[in-house]
């Protein structure tokens, strides 16, 4: 059994075999990062309770929103362009960065002067949001070091390099949960941890044989990289409003503790769109590759990958559905235990998340941003209409259903309504019916 096993992995290609170990590496950095944060999180959650709990997660939905603007919607052009044309790497990171720097300071000095609007008789929630808003000026310098990593199939790198900030974050809030510290340190470390991670990226990537100081900006391939991003900026946007929006509405609308225990339950919705992302960021040079091949073989792969990601799905959806309050109840408490319906519904929405990872690689690579963000932009207006609507009368349980309703629509709905997307939109088909109700149709 041994030998053949043996024999097995020999006759395994060393590009598949690559492959499998950046996935490994990838899932098993996610799947630690998620395990100790969702310790970690709870353990946070008891101690500030759903008030102060509630005004953390205020302005990590606040950050979100304007970290997403600061990309400049360029991370997946910059993956596609790295893959394609590895011997001008230093021109299209150097480029990427200059544009985000740009972007990362004009929304830190935006965000800074939006809190004082939304927030003007809370002093300690505008200064939260200062603070963690200063991890706008590095997330996407060390970005776009991750994003080289993932498009050479070298993962392991990115995974120690935010491991190991991650770690010595956690340690950090440890302490600070046993000394029972304020809620301002744990802000502090918000962006301690970004500033650490960038650290680290600088110093893989110099240990790898790169050089950052031969990062040059070319602002010919500035203007043709904002050309064909300029729609996804509004498209990234967009789903950032359904990650985000309802956490910031919830705030404005009810009270910080109305964010706080939707807070959990969105949390542990989206901690498995983040072990799933893992998976679709290792395959993503591998369908990106397989397009130079043929268009079956390019669909073929991205057909599969569909497939296990709805299996997955469905393995953590059901579960959750029936079990969800009392699993809050053992793990957050008592005060947390309205957050089990939330959770109930809000993981109906995860499938979409699963999905629009691998569908932001198809939409780069098919360049068809302007769907991405005419799709994307409806989706935002109706998920800010359903939460006007439902968070007045169903609190955080309308805002799940909002986020439900508007990722169903944008995410599966509208691939139908634009032709150039409706393969795309048979894909998930398939995927969703385990393949059972599109064979019955073909064979119709």
């Amino acid at each position: 059994m041994l030998n053949k096993l043996n024999t097995a992995l020999k006759n395994i290609s060393p590009n598949i075999r690559k492959i499998i170990a950046n996935m490994g590496w990838l899932i098993g950095g996610r799947f630690l990062r998620a395990a100790v944060s969702f310790i970690v999180v709870a353990w946070m959650a008891r101690y500030l309770g759903t008030d102060q709990f509630g005004t953390l997660n205020y302005a990590i939905a606040l950050i979100a929103i304007f970290g997403n603007i600061s990309q400049m919607g360029l991370n997946d052009f910059v993956l596609r362009d790295t893959v394609r044309e590895p011997s001008h790497r230093y021109e299209i990171i150097g480029t990427a960065v200059a544009i985000q720097f740009i972007s990362g300071i004009s929304s830190f000095v935006l965000i800074i002067g939006i809190i004082f609007l939304l927030q003007p008789e809370d002093p300690l929630g505008r200064m939260i949001v200062i603070i963690m808003s200063i991890s706008l000026l590095f997330q996407n310098l060390y970005g776009n070091i991750n994003i080289w990593f993932h498009s050479q199939i070298q993962s392991k790198y990115s995974v120690l390099s935010q491991n190991i900030a991650f770690i010595i974050i956690t340690l950090a809030k440890v302490v600070l949960l046993q000394i029972q510290a304020p809620l301002i340190t744990f802000a502090i470390l918000f962006s301690a941890e970004h500033i650490l991670s960038t650290i680290n990226f600088i110093i893989a990537y110099q240990i790898t044989g790169q050089k950052i100081q031969k990062w040059r900006a070319n602002w010919q391939r500035a203007i043709k990289l904002i050309k064909v991003s300029w729609p996804l900026i509004f498209s990234n946007l967009s789903v950032v409003v359904y990650l985000s929006a309802d956490q910031v509405m919830l705030g404005q609308l009810v009270d910080s503790r109305a964010v706080g225990v939707y807070a959990v339950a969105v949390k542990l919705s989206e901690n498995f769109a983040v072990l799933v992302l893992a998976l679709t960021r290792s395959m993503s040079p591998h369908i990106i590759e397989a397009k130079k091949i043929s268009e079956q073989l390019y669909y073929q792969r991205i057909q599969k990958l569909c497939n296990l990601l709805a299996l997955i799905f469905y393995a953590l959806a059901i579960p959750l559905t029936f079990f969800s309050t009392p699993f809050i109840i053992l793990i957050f408490g008592q005060s947390y235990a309205s957050a089990g319906i939330v959770l109930s519904i809000h993981i109906w929405s995860s499938i979409w998340m699963f999905f629009g990872n691998i569908k932001q690689v198809w939409i780069a690579n098919e360049e068809l941003t302007v769907f991405a963000m005419t799709a994307s932009s409806t989706g935002a207006v109706m998920n800010i209409a359903l939460n006007f609507w439902l968070i007045p009368i169903y609190k955080e349980l309308g805002a799940a259903i909002a986020t439900v309703i508007s990722y169903f629509f944008t995410d599966y709905v509208m691939c139908f309504m634009y032709p150039p997307a409706r393969k795309f939109g048979w894909v998930m088909t398939k995927a969703l019916a385990l393949n059972i109700l599109t064979q019955a149709r073909q064979k119709a």
